[in-house]
């Protein structure tokens, strides 16, 4: 079938499906083109499946007549990963947003993909349950999409990301069967650990409708303190004193001068002023061992040159400390500059390396670097900030990419951490992985779509259509 047929194609698939749950409407199709990058490419439909069967219903047509189909979380990503390049169906899993159990003996809950993130924190804390992966976008990604990307956020330090969490699926495959890998124990080890093969893959293999999700004890308080520096330098120090200290922070974040300028300007914070450099670093557990372990973590920082620190007991007051980390992202775009959010990981012994480039990047390319992110692993958000409407900005901002990337490759680090590779981050793919990987990757692709229908023209080749 060729791309004229669809239209057609795409009526009688609506006819067959449940009532409102296919739309060619412009407009709608227009709201699907994209996520928070900047690429976009309408798709012909946009399907709005509220089951399983519906899912298989869908892609067993799509592979009938060959029409490519990109699967779709809430679009907080950034970079590109749901642009339906190709065209064909979108297929929107918002619909699909029921938290089907929550069970507090078992550890577990079981959700559809569409499912807030901090929704399925609220109810599971509800119960003295832990819900750990915390990407910033929580309020407003999912589940679905959270696995998609295998997402993060600053506990990660201490509790891993989505992976650790995904005990078991249930998964569309790109024909339309539908498999259930993984259990609801918290061990497993009857076959491959095939759950684990569909987080990250970007809807690329599969499309996940129902998760089961380990769950942890809540831990009964939190303290944080946040400090502030003079320099990077001392920060990077600070660090190092806190892991010597022997704590596993639950977070431990850093931001830089240009982060720290845009949040002062934004929040009228007045304890910014003249702070080069900050960090917040958060412990959880028993509330009498906590107050003990802070007040230790805080002397050995005080051991070191510092601004200021500031000390946070309990869920509420660290909660105002995290208000000034949450506001980074907003207090760059306030600039009214372009942010091009790049999630990079070095090792973590390579941070004061890696923050002496980003100084050098800006100087070279005559563009503001703004740094922040999870520094206790490694995880920082590097924006390269650029006026568009600046004769060679854009080139220019993209050489700088391109070095940036190559010396996060040089310290053994990574090209995203959290964000994907999606449509943003194609170009680099090689950097990070051989041609051997490249092709133990299209082997795996094109024996579960062998049709490349799931999310085309992203960084796996083209396999066979």
């Amino acid at each position: 079938m060729t791309n004229a047929d669809w239209p057609k194609l795409l009526t009688t698939l609506s006819r067959q499906l449940p009532p409102r749950t296919l739309t060619i409407d412009p407009k709608i199709c227009a709201n699907y083109a994209g996520d928070k990058w900047f690429a976009s490419n309408p798709p012909d439909a946009v399907a709005f499946p509220n089951s399983t069967a519906t899912v298989s219903q869908i892609m067993r047509f799509a592979t009938k007549h060959r029409i490519p189909v990109t699967p779709r979380g809430a679009g907080f990503g950034y970079v590109g990963g749901c642009v339906p390049i190709r065209g064909g169906i979108v297929l929107s899993l918002e619909r699909m947003r029921r938290i089907k159990e929550i069970d507090p003996d078992d550890f577990i809950a079981v959700v559809q993909p569409g499912v807030i993130t901090k929704t399925l924190q609220d109810a599971v804390e509800a119960l003295g349950r832990f819900y750990p992966p915390d990407p910033a976008s929580r309020a407003d990604c999912s589940i679905g999409g959270n696995i998609a990307t295998n997402a993060g956020g600053p506990r990660c330090l201490k509790y891993g990301v989505t992976r650790e969490y995904v005990l078991g699926l249930e998964v569309v495959l790109a024909d339309g069967t539908v498999v259930r890998v993984g259990s609801r124990t918290h061990k497993n080890k009857a076959g491959f650990d095939l759950a684990k093969l569909f987080v990250g893959s970007e809807g690329m293999l599969g499309i996940v409708t129902e998760a089961t999700l380990k769950l942890l004890p809540l831990p009964p308080s939190r303290a944080a303190l946040a400090i502030g520096f003079t320099s990077m330098d001392d920060a990077i120090r600070a660090i190092k004193a806190i892991f010597k200290t022997g704590f596993l922070p639950s977070a431990l974040e850093l931001a830089d001068q240009f982060t720290l300028a845009a949040a002062q300007k934004r929040t009228q914070s007045k304890r910014l002023t003249g702070c080069n450099a900050h960090i917040i670093v958060e412990l959880d557990g028993q509330d009498e061992s906590l107050r003990r372990e802070i007040r230790e973590l805080e002397k050995a920082i005080r051991m070191g040159p510092n601004l200021f620190i500031q000390r946070a007991l309990g869920a509420v007051a660290c909660e105002e400390l995290w208000k000034l980390r949450r506001e980074f992202s907003y207090s760059l775009r306030d600039t009214g500059l372009t942010k091009l959010n790049e999630d990079i990981v070095v090792p973590r012994g390579k941070l004061a390396e890696l923050f002496r480039f980003t100084s050098q990047l800006e100087k070279k390319y005559g563009l503001p670097v703004a740094c922040f992110g999870h520094a206790g692993d490694g995880n920082i958000h590097v924006n390269v900030m650029l006026d568009i409407n600046k004769a060679g900005a854009q080139k220019r901002a993209d050489k700088a990419l391109d070095a940036l990337f190559k010396k996060v490759v040089e310290l053994g680090g990574v090209i995203t951490g959290e964000h994907g590779i999606g449509l943003a981050k194609k170009k680099w793919w090689p950097l990070v992985a051989s041609p051997a990987l490249q092709d133990l990757h299209t082997k795996i692709k094109t024996a579960l779509d062998p049709h490349n229908l799931l999310n085309p023209g992203k960084f796996i080749s083209d396999t066979k259509k």
